[in-house]
């Protein structure tokens, strides 16, 4: 089944909402004082994931260029 590009825009749209969230627990939870320090690397690691799928999606909405 093949993806069209609206559809992984809104794919796209999402994940950022869902990083940009993250961001903020992050920085809510750290500014808390009572940190907790596994919690909050899980947080960044899925942070991370969600950067790799972001990168992912928009490297395939950018059409390949032939210099």
């Amino acid at each position: 089944m093949a993806v069209n590009d609206e559809q992984l825009r809104k794919r796209l749209e999402m994940l950022r909402i869902e990083h940009r969230d993250l961001d903020e627990a992050i920085s809510a939870l750290l500014e808390s004082g009572n940190s907790d320090q596994l919690r909050a690397a899980r947080l960044k690691k899925r942070k991370l994931q969600l950067r790799d799928r972001i990168l992912f999606i928009e490297n395939q909405l950018i059409p390949d260029i032939i210099a």
